[in-house]
């Protein structure tokens, strides 16, 4: 049974948890409601003044706890205030230039608001995701380079004559970029883009993806992300720190130019 559930939160706090990976977190009183989260779960995504209202909606992936700093406030503070956290993936989301003038609002929202994170009756969610399908909104676009790298990662698959594909699903939720040899295979190789999200879960996925299919792994970033991610390996990850390797972002740049520069210098010689 799919249970509907309302995400409060200011604009600042909403803006910074789509940049980092469509990443929210939870208060440990919070845990009662935590616990019953499930995947597919339908999520609102309501930002609190100057808003007031609902921006947008998804659904729920994989929960997981953490014990590190991740938000901002958290950082600056230096103490871990939601410690609660889940993926989410977007269906519907505003420009937040338009949060303001085009969200959905009514009377009985407001007055939910002041309890936080809450279930909300699935009639009333249905009807504000109906009025989001009426006016045809788009979806929150993905942080530019990150798209960019995964899209770059296809073509190089594609040119290694692998089926390449982004947003894989399994069971930890979805997977940025894997090649696969033959349609009915498991993939081969699985990408994480690492641009300002969380090392831990993507290196959690990568684990994973590891244990279930002996996949070769790999995790793309800055060398901003490169000692996160090796303390990562050193600690929580170390079964996996001989398996997954770290290509910095100008490598794929470098590897697709490469690649496509040889394809082109074949059709030149006509093989």
């Amino acid at each position: 049974m799919t249970n509907y559930w309302m995400a409060v939160g200011s604009p600042t706090h909403w803006q910074e948890a789509f940049e980092k990976g469509n990443i929210w977190g939870m208060r440990p009183r919070q845990k009662h409601r935590w616990e019953k989260l499930d995947q597919d779960d339908i999520l609102l995504f309501y930002a609190t003044e100057p808003v007031a209202g609902i921006i947008g909606y998804g659904s729920v992936q994989t929960k997981f706890r953490q014990d590190q700093p991740f938000w901002s406030e958290e950082v600056k503070k230096g103490e871990v205030i939601w410690p609660l956290r889940f993926e989410f993936n977007v269906d519907y989301c505003l420009p937040p230039d338009e949060w303001e003038a085009r969200r959905i609002t009514s009377d009985t929202l407001k007055l939910k608001v002041a309890v936080g994170f809450q279930s909300i009756e699935p009639q009333l969610a249905q009807q504000i995701i109906s009025q989001f399908k009426e006016t045809k909104m788009e979806p929150v676009h993905e942080v530019p380079l990150h798209k960019e790298i995964k899209r770059k990662l296809i073509e190089i698959g594609k040119l290694q004559k692998y089926l390449a594909e982004e947003e894989y699903p399994f069971d930890l939720g979805r997977l940025d970029v894997v090649w696969r040899r033959i349609e009915r295979s498991v993939p081969t190789y699985v990408f994480e883009v690492q641009i300002g999200g969380d090392p831990y879960h993507a290196l959690a996925k990568l684990k994973h993806a590891f244990d279930l299919w002996n996949s070769r792994i790999f995790i793309v970033g800055s060398q901003a992300e490169f000692s996160k991610i090796m303390s990562l390996l050193g600690g929580t990850f170390h079964e996996i720190s001989e398996r997954v390797k770290f290509w910095e972002l100008e490598n794929v740049e470098e590897l697709y130019k490469r690649k496509r520069a040889y394809l082109d210098f074949e059709k030149e010689l006509g093989i």
